[in-house]
């Protein structure tokens, strides 16, 4: 390639031959200049950016940060306060155990200063310490857990003893072993005897308690007045039903103070010893039957005399 130069200064015009060569290093040059210029623009923007974005980066970073910690905290919270109802309801069960032992020492008749120093007995727990640690969220959720199904178990285990016992004092008190009159029996016993009437031997269906007229009758168990009527032999007679086929008769009254239909419960007073109806002075005539037929009334009024001397010797 030939470059003429023409100048006004110069009185001839000079001729400059470039070859490939001068053309490679020309190229060499201008690349290496226009890579150190990227360079350094680089270095130089980055720095820069670095310092302008810095605070930026910083606040972003402490955004994440305390988001974080917010997600934390609420998570303990919402555990704790799971924590917290979890407890609430063992305290709920808890009262009602403390109410379900109670009346289940009522119906057992253990006295609950009784229970609860069995209670402190059982309650003794000891050993030495080897390793200890705290417990974990999981750990001690799970611990709540346990002592909770603990809880119910027993919860359970307490309702069906109450009800059993329920039953066996509803059986009981409808059973007649509560004495009517306050008074001895042996007037007349149970079965055959001379009759006071005709001299002849005949059969007597119940027991005489001998009292003055006036002395308060009262039911030998709870049960629903059947018979509250003027008996031709019996005089003014009332009767009973216990359930299960059982009633008690009371005759011979002077008065009568309850109704047929009229519910009583053990020991009421139901009338007042007389000598109405085919009696030869003032006593009560008792009588126990079951599916109409006549029982001895023996049985169940010597329960009722050994619980009365219990009750006198408390």
């Amino acid at each position: 390639m030939h470059i003429i130069l023409v100048s006004d200064r110069l009185a001839t015009a000079k001729t400059v031959t470039l070859t490939g060569r001068h053309l490679f290093l020309g190229v060499a040059m201008l690349a290496t200049m226009v890579l150190g210029l990227s360079t350094l623009f680089s270095y130089v923007t980055v720095r820069h950016a670095a310092e302008i974005r810095l605070p930026f980066l910083q606040e972003l970073v402490r955004a994440v940060s305390m988001e974080e910690t917010q997600k934390s905290r609420e998570f303990v919270r919402e555990n704790l306060n799971a924590m917290a109802v979890r407890l609430g309801q063992m305290q709920a069960q808890l009262l009602r155990l403390d109410s379900l032992s109670e009346r289940l020492s009522a119906l057992a008749g253990v006295k609950p200063a009784e229970m609860k120093a069995q209670e402190q007995i059982r309650d003794g727990r000891g050993g030495p310490l080897i390793q200890p640690r705290a417990l974990s969220s999981e750990e001690l959720q799970q611990a709540l857990d346990a002592l909770s199904r603990q809880v119910e178990a027993r919860g359970d285990v307490l309702t069906i003893l109450e009800s059993q016992l329920l039953e066996e004092r509803i059986k009981k008190s409808l059973l007649p072993t509560s004495l009517p009159v306050a008074a001895q029996w042996n007037a007349s016993g149970f079965g055959w005897r001379v009759d006071p009437f005709t001299g002849e031997a005949a059969i007597h269906e119940g027991v005489d308690f001998t009292a003055e007229t006036g002395t308060p009758i009262k039911a030998a168990a709870a049960g629903v007045v059947v018979t509250s009527e003027r008996h031709p032999q019996y005089g003014n007679m009332i009767e009973i039903d216990h359930g299960s086929e059982l009633i008690t008769r009371y005759a011979h009254a002077s008065k009568v103070l309850v109704k047929q239909g009229t519910l009583v419960r053990r020991g009421q007073k139901i009338a007042e010893v007389g000598t109405t109806g085919r009696s030869t002075g003032p006593h009560l005539h008792f009588e126990v039957r079951v599916r109409g037929v006549a029982q001895n009334p023996n049985r169940f009024l010597q329960q009722a005399m050994n619980a009365a001397k219990v009750a006198s010797r408390r």
